[in-house]
């Protein structure tokens, strides 16, 4: 329990107290201890009568490797707890087995599932969301998601109204960008609010790696200063390894605002992203009014389609952008 707040408080700035005032009366459902002795030599799954669920259980180590995902199965992990990050941003950590991994790529997603209410026939109504965990690949036990909680977001307001001890279906994972260590030499972010979240993923695994010589640059859009996700562990992140650099921008600064204030600009891209050139890609993640403003949507068919907007006037191609 202590090694999850330490590492919060490595996530956002917001006080313990805020963040787990209410948690704390009830606390973690699931001591780690007691589920460390009760998993010791087992693996996770087993499967019910349902043919699209599995659960997370306890068998015979020998059914496969200790993975918690499965791409064709949805599984069901349970809610170990969650903390406050921001004003409209969630927290949820989700546990299973401590001596398996979840089984993710970077960088990938999950697909999240809930139920939510009934069809005209009767039927469970579905609701998919993809979500990228912000937690360690490497990790064992447990996975974070970062979710911002939209008022009329179906999906989020569903994980803001889950408890400790509360099941979310998972199936995955589902590969986006296929990274290899230093494919480029020097690789520049954008992103938007919550689409932070697979920049993490990527910048920990190329920061963790000391093989890994890629030089990163983030540039990192929103609302408010208070809206920045992460960003006491980016700042950490950036203070530690020199091939990592961050510009921070934002709508509405406060009088005591040091970083950039407006839209992402042709200025800044070009000032804060790697040239065009082979060596180098740029990855783009956030709402959709960022995305057309510095790169262009998605094709309809959800393929990477055309560079448009700002990273187009600048002289980069398609084989340059990275769309998540």
């Amino acid at each position: 329990m202590a090694s999850f707040f330490q590492r919060l408080a490595k996530v956002t700035p917001v006080a313990f107290g805020n963040a787990f005032g209410s948690q704390r009366k009830s606390g973690f459902r699931i001591p780690f201890g007691a589920l460390a002795a009760v998993s010791g030599g087992m693996s996770y799954l087993y499967y019910v009568s349902s043919p699209d669920l599995v659960h997370l259980d306890e068998i015979n180590e020998e059914v496969g490797p200790k993975v918690a995902l499965s791409p064709d199965k949805w599984v069901e992990f349970k809610l170990q707890d969650t903390a406050r990050v921001s004003h409209n941003s969630q927290l949820f950590r989700f546990s299973f087995d401590p001596t398996a991994k979840l089984g993710l790529h970077v960088a990938s997603c999950i697909l999240t599932r809930a139920v939510l209410g009934q069809d005209a026939e009767g039927k469970p109504n579905y609701v998919v969301r993809p979500y990228t965990p912000i937690s360690d690949p490497d990790v064992k036990g447990y996975f974070d998601l970062l979710i911002k909680v939209y008022p009329d977001g179906k999906m989020s307001q569903h994980f803001a109204s889950l408890k400790p001890g509360d099941v979310v279906e998972v199936k995955g994972p589902i590969e986006k960008l296929k990274y290899t260590p230093n494919m480029k030499k020097h690789i520049g972010m954008i992103a938007g609010g919550t689409g932070i979240t697979p920049m993490v993923q990527l910048i920990e695994a190329i920061m963790k790696n000391p093989d890994d010589k890629t030089q990163v640059s983030l540039l990192f859009a929103n609302v408010t200063p208070d809206d920045i996700l992460l960003k006491q562990k980016l700042d950490i992140l950036e203070a530690s390894h020199p091939n990592l650099k961050i510009f921070y921008t934002v709508d509405k600064p406060t009088n005591n605002w040091k970083g950039g204030k407006g839209l992402i600009s042709k200025d800044m891209a070009e000032k804060g992203l790697p040239g065009p050139g082979e060596d180098t890609l740029i990855l783009v993640c956030g709402p959709p009014g960022l995305m057309k403003h510095v790169s262009g949507d998605k094709a309809r068919d959800w393929s990477q389609g055309e560079v448009a907007g700002i990273l187009k006037e600048l002289g980069y191609t398609e084989e340059m952008v990275f769309k998540f």
